[in-house]
């Protein structure tokens, strides 16, 4: 996929995901302050870890200006799991509501992410 939206695109949820990937591994304590405390601060660190390494990847994506079907794939679906996780289990009152906002702004990078492949498809192509 390329063009201006998508590379936004990349750019944006590569810096949230970074972001909200930092945040447990440098500040705990903050985290847990909005998040709601936390049993397995193993795990909150691993999924922390792991949303840096698809925030960092689409980064380096969008650096490079080469936003390829895998690097969509990787950020449509990263979002929809973790938009998926935040509405299952804060609507079943396990994590705190402050996770549905993430939901929200998941959801918002996914219809991101299908607006730029719509409007890509009807771009016409140039020889």
């Amino acid at each position: 996929m390329t063009g201006r939206a998508a590379k936004s695109l990349a750019w944006i949820q590569g810096l949230y995901f970074l972001a909200t990937g930092l945040w447990p591994l440098f500040d705990i304590d903050s985290f847990q302050a909005v998040t709601g405390p936390k049993t397995d601060l193993w795990l909150v660190r691993t999924v922390g870890l792991l949303v840096t390494a698809i925030g960092g990847t689409l980064l380096v994506a969008a650096w490079r200006r080469h936003i390829t079907s895998e690097l969509v794939l990787l950020a449509v679906s990263s979002a929809v799991a973790l938009a998926a996780i935040d509405l299952i289990y804060a609507l079943a009152g396990v994590i705190r509501k402050i996770y549905l906002a993430d939901a929200a702004l998941e959801s918002l990078l996914v219809a991101g992410w299908v607006c730029a492949w719509f409007m890509q498809k009807r771009t016409p192509a140039h020889p």
